[in-house]
């Protein structure tokens, strides 16, 4: 199985992010992916990016900042609106490693 790193991100960095690493965890593992996500808030994403290997960043918050990774809104597993773009957007990535 292949391995992708995802940084969850949300306000407080623990409810949502912690539901959107759940779900992508969940629907990776269904298309042959081994997903380690780590959740964290927005003032702890630089502190995260240089201490960790990340493929990609999955916010319910907005990312203020340039990353050197993709930055993909989950904002739709909220909602529910739009949660296949997500997935497909994630699937993108975890192909291209």
């Amino acid at each position: 199985m292949k391995r992708i790193n995802i940084l969850t991100v949300c306000g407080s960095g623990t409810f949502s992010s912690t539901m959107v690493a759940q779900k992508l965890t969940e629907v990776l593992r269904d298309e042959g992916f081994d997903a380690h996500c780590e959740e964290c808030n927005n003032g702890q994403i630089e502190t995260k990016l240089s201490s960790g290997n990340f493929d990609c960043i999955c916010y319910t918050s907005p990312c203020n900042g340039d990353y050197p990774i993709p930055c993909i809104s989950a904002i739709g597993f909220l909602t529910g609106i739009g949660e296949e773009e997500i997935i497909e957007q994630v699937l993108e990535v975890a192909r291209s490693l």
